[in-house]
């Protein structure tokens, strides 16, 4: 059998590695290790300047044991079926390890929406939409958002997907996505959740360590939805935002950024470059910013065997997904900086997923409090059994939360059977 490379590659041999350690069961490995659907569409869009371009877009599904397929929606010119098959499989053991009966999926259309307008986007966002047809659903995949997408992007899905219904299953079809806009059915909450779960989740590890977070510092990579939420969450605990970086660059200072007035910066600029209250540095010395926290919030692979070993940090937690690959990974561990991995660490987004999903099919309005509750129960459960997974296996929190999500599935595999 072809062995898969690349980001893919590094999926795969971490599920091999947690299963040879816990003694999975290797027909279920199998399993787990093929995607279930993978639906490719290359679809013409007829743009606002009257010429059609051609797009291809992807949805790829792993594991429906759990629950519909559900996972994000991104726009990037690096989408391709590698990454999307990676996603989806990190999707399946995100929603396993939380608890949520949800399965995997990643979806992702091959573009830079920053060079088209909002009229264009749309229009393409609305032809992938109708390509895809009835590979999502409300109860089969549900689709959030990811890179490059936002609230008015699962607007136009929905509006697209619900005109292809009859009129009377309309309204009982508005959890076919997630992230939407509050007024169209959306989550109080859902900006800040991959964010808030990343905080609750280094508050599980400061309490462990007896680490005051109030007096901590912490640089960010990447400023988007994740990075920007995480650095307003630490510093209402105390912490120190003290360097970040965007696609623009970094920017350093040492006496504290604010991150709420950075963000004022960011809206009015669309990136942090100028920002007159830090100064600009480059990216090796944005690696070897000394501080008490890293958070990768930007694209995977960003630690790697040439940046792990710049980091000068305690903790590691990871907003992106799978920002460390498996050299990254392995010199972190070797340097004894801890880490919370992705998995577990950014899974607040498919909690607050679930949650939306779950008002929409019982027709509820949930409060801001009752939301932020839910998911730190979840996130407090789900660090717990972690930790005692790493414990029992005497093995790195990465490889434990794999060992966790593995053993649940498993479970259910026992006691579905296989179909014949």
């Amino acid at each position: 059998m072809k062995k898969e490379t690349g980001f893919y590659g590094d999926v795969l041999d971490g599920l091999h590695n947690a299963a040879d350690l816990m003694k999975l069961n290797p027909e279920i490995l199998k399993i787990l290790t093929k995607t279930t659907n993978e639906i490719i569409v290359n679809f013409p869009v007829k743009m606002s300047n009257g010429l059609v371009e051609m797009f291809t877009g992807y949805r790829v599904q792993h594991n429906n044991v759990m629950g519909p397929y559900s996972g994000g929606l991104r726009f990037h010119p690096w989408v391709d079926l590698g990454e999307m098959r990676a996603l989806a499989t990190v999707m399946t053991c995100k929603a396993t390890i939380a608890g949520i009966p949800f399965g995997g999926a990643a979806g992702g259309i091959q573009f830079n929406p920053s060079d088209y307008n909002s009229s264009d986007v749309e229009r393409i966002t609305r032809r992938f939409t109708y390509s895809l047809g009835s590979n999502i659903g409300a109860e089969y995949d549900i689709l959030t958002s990811d890179v490059n997408t936002n609230p008015q992007t699962m607007a136009w899905i929905l509006d697209t997907y619900l005109s292809t219904m009859p009129p009377e299953k309309r309204q009982a079809k508005t959890h076919v996505v997630t992230g939407k806009p509050i007024h169209l059915g959306g989550c109080v909450g859902h900006d800040k959740a991959a964010a808030q779960g990343l905080v609750f989740a280094i508050e599980e590890w400061a309490r462990d360590r007896a680490f005051d977070l109030a007096n901590a510092t912490y640089t960010v990579q990447g400023f988007g939805s994740v990075g920007a939420w995480a650095s307003l969450l630490l510093k209402q605990k105390g912490a120190k935002l003290v360097a970040v970086e965007d696609a623009s660059g970094p920017i350093y200072n040492l006496d504290g950024i604010n991150p709420e007035d950075l963000l004022t910066y960011h809206k009015e600029n669309g990136h942090i470059a100028g920002y007159n209250q830090a100064k600009s540095i480059d990216h090796e010395a944005f690696l070897a910013a000394k501080a008490d926290i890293f958070i990768p919030a930007a694209l995977e692979n960003q630690v790697t065997a040439q940046t792990a070993p710049k980091l000068n940090v305690k903790l590691v937690a990871e907003g992106a997904d799978c920002p460390c690959d498996r050299e990254g990974d392995r010199i972190l561990q070797e340097r004894k900086i801890d880490v919370l991995p992705d998995i577990l660490c950014n899974s607040g987004g498919v909690i607050v997923s679930y949650c939306e999903w779950l008002q929409n099919k019982r027709s509820e309005l949930w409060e801001l409090e009752e939301v932020d509750r839910k998911l730190q129960n979840k996130m407090k459960d789900a660090y717990n059994r972690v930790r005692d997974r790493a414990a029992e296996f005497k093995t790195n929190w990465r490889t434990a939360a794999r060992i966790e999500a593995l053993a649940r599935l498993q479970r259910i595999y026992k006691r579905r059977g296989v179909f014949p």
